[in-house]
This record gives C-alpha cells, structure tokens and sequence, in this order.
C-alpha cells in the first residue's frame, strides 16, 4: 500500500500525530509520503522522521494577541496558489490519500476520485453530542469544506455518543517520573509573549518554564524562556505540576494521559479551540480562562485542582492496522477496542461524560 499523508502543519498537535503514525508506518514498511502546509519552512523542527516530506502554503488562520485575525487571515491567503497546488500534486500512484485537516491533499483526492480518509481531532465535530461554541455558518462551512474526506476517524477526550477514537499520544513517552514537579509549563503561541511574560513575573514564588517559536533561549527571574522544541519541551512537560495552554487538543490530551492538571485559553474566534474549551469544562477536565490575565492565573495557583490520569492506549499503532485492512468504511470495532483499552468503554463514556 503506498499512501499520500497531508498534514495541517499550523498547529503542532497535527504534526505530533503524523510523528506517531510515521513511527507504525516505518515498523510495517508501509510507503507513506507525507506533505505539509500552513507554516513557513523554516518554522518546522525536528522532523527527521518524515523523510523526504513535501511543503506547500495551504491555507490557515492568521492570530493575533490570542484571536483570529480576519484581515491578517485575507492577506496571507493566496487562493491561486492553492487551486494550482490542488491541480498540479499527481496522486496517480498512491492507494488512498489520508489528511489531518490538510486541504491540499484532500482537494486533490476529491476532484482526482482518490479514497481520502480523514484522521485527526477535526474530524470529531458535527456529531449532535460533541461540545461547540462560537459556530455560525462560516464554521460550519470551514469545517465542511476545508478538508473534505470520504471516510473520517474523528479523535476527542470522549465519545461523546458517537464514533469517535481517543486522542493518539505516545504513551511510552509521555509519563511522568517519581517525584515531586515544582514547574508550570507555558505554552500559549498565540499570545502576546511580552504580556505572557510580564503576567508569569507577578508570582515570584512559582517557576515557570515558557515556550514559544519566537522566545529565546533566557533565563529572567522565575521564568525559564524557551524556542519551541520536541524533546526540550516533552521533557520539561513530563515534569510539571501544571499546563498554562491554548485550548489546542494535542497537548491537553497528553496533560489528560498524564493527570497533569491545565489552565486552557481558547483562541478568541476559533471555533475548535472554544468547542475544546466547551467540552472541557463539560468533562470537568481542566480550568478555562476565556482571557488572558494575571487574575485567572492567580485564582489557578492558589487551587490547582487534582486531575485523574487516562491512561490513552497506543491509538496510532490501531490506526495503522485499521488503515491497512482497509475497512475504512467501518470504524466502530476500532473505536469500540480502543476505548475498552481505556478502562472506560465509550457507551460507559457516553452515559457519563
């Protein structure tokens, strides 16, 4: 089977996902091709595991300080570029395209009659039960239209009454050691990072470790600044009492698998991150703040509430076999063994979450 992985390469959680996979990939010899956009190339690391991937632009949203930014989202866009992309990328020689909310591949599996599966957090909502908020018509149609699929494996804290698998993580890497974690990991990238910081700086008492793409590599004080890394960061996450996030999916569900308590802040206008918060607060899995504020971090500090690990299985390595059977059609069984793995099987999760 030689497959065409598109990944939505915006966010860290899609490319975290595609790391996992590529890992299964690689041990069953499956030729796997993997093509990235919506970030600079200069703006990936450590992705030595994809091999000989491809880049294009995409398409994605523009932030700034913490929102979507419709102009900045407009002038960046370049519609002809994308169309040319869609229309140029031969697909003649792959069996079946999957895509984590990439567009390019899944535009040119559509229009060239290619199987195009869909495998990623995204894919999660439209089902009645799954938390939203802050949809109107152009969410509706973004998420309808961006990556269209013609199977789809949606991923999300709970099934939520629906056919939906448990977030994919590594779990032999994401644990935490004995001992007793001192630090607060911040990540927060689409925020001001000189307000971030100026906010961390107010609790002299607490160490804080802050990443960000931009962020040097300093010591200031109680704060630790940090460039964006896999492994620095993994590390520094394995061993903090607490997560101060955008409400992205990727790494609250590692916090989730680890008990890692999380103060999440949703993208103001995103409406995935605000359906995360909403399903969050529903599951009583981690604190919302709706703005960014030293108060909301104080209220935090002072009763950082205990939170019960997961315990996700290995969801990539089930994916991987699920793929290559090639029942894409039918993805009941896989999620119904996934979260029996879980100890929470998903019509418990249904009737309680």
């Amino acid at each position: 089977m030689k497959l065409l992985y598109g990944v939505q390469g915006t966010g860290n959680g899609h490319i975290s996902r595609a790391r996992m996979l590529a890992t299964h990939f690689s041990e069953k010899n499956i030729d796997v091709q993997f093509l990235f956009s919506g970030r600079a190339a200069d703006q990936y690391f450590d992705m030595e595991i994809f091999g000989d991937y491809q880049l294009r632009d995409g398409l994605s949203f523009a932030t700034n300080k913490g929102s979507i930014s419709a102009i900045q989202t407009l002038v960046q866009t370049k519609p002809l570029t994308f169309i040319r992309d869609v229309r140029k990328l031969d697909i003649s020689f792959y069996d079946a395209i999957i895509t984590d909310f990439e567009p390019v591949t899944a535009w040119a599996g559509r229009l060239k009659k290619k199987p195009v599966i869909g495998i990623g957090h995204q894919y999660a909502f439209g089902y009645p039960d799954v938390p939203q908020s802050g949809v109107d018509l152009r969410n509706r149609l973004i998420m309808k239209f961006f990556a269209p699929t013609q199977y789809r494996l949606g991923l999300h804290w709970d099934a939520f009454n629906a056919n939906i698998a448990p977030p994919i993580i590594n779990p032999a890497e994401i644990r935490q050691p004995c001992g007793s974690p001192a630090h607060i990991v911040v990540y927060l990238p689409f925020e001001d990072q000189q307000l971030v910081s100026a906010a961390l700086a107010t609790f002299p008492n607490q160490k804080f470790i802050q990443f960000a793409p931009q962020l040097p590599r300093e010591e200031r004080a109680n704060i630790s600044l940090r460039p964006t890394s896999l492994h620095d960061f993994k590390h520094n996450l394995c061993r903090a009492k607490g997560v101060i996030c955008n409400a992205g999916f990727e790494l609250i569900s590692e916090c989730l698998h680890m008990g890692i308590p999380a103060l999440a802040k949703p993208v103001a206008g995103q409406s995935e991150q605000l359906g995360n918060a909403a399903a969050l607060q529903q599951l009583g899995a981690a604190t919302v703040m709706y703005d960014f504020s030293a108060q909301h971090i104080e209220n935090w500090l002072a009763n950082i509430p205990a939170q019960t690990a997961a315990y996700y299985p290995d969801v990539a390595a089930a994916i991987c076999d699920w793929l290559l059977s090639g029942e894409w059609h039918d993805s009941s069984k896989l999620v119904s063994e996934l979260w029996e793995q879980t100890g929470r099987p998903a019509d418990m999760i249904a009737a309680t979450g």
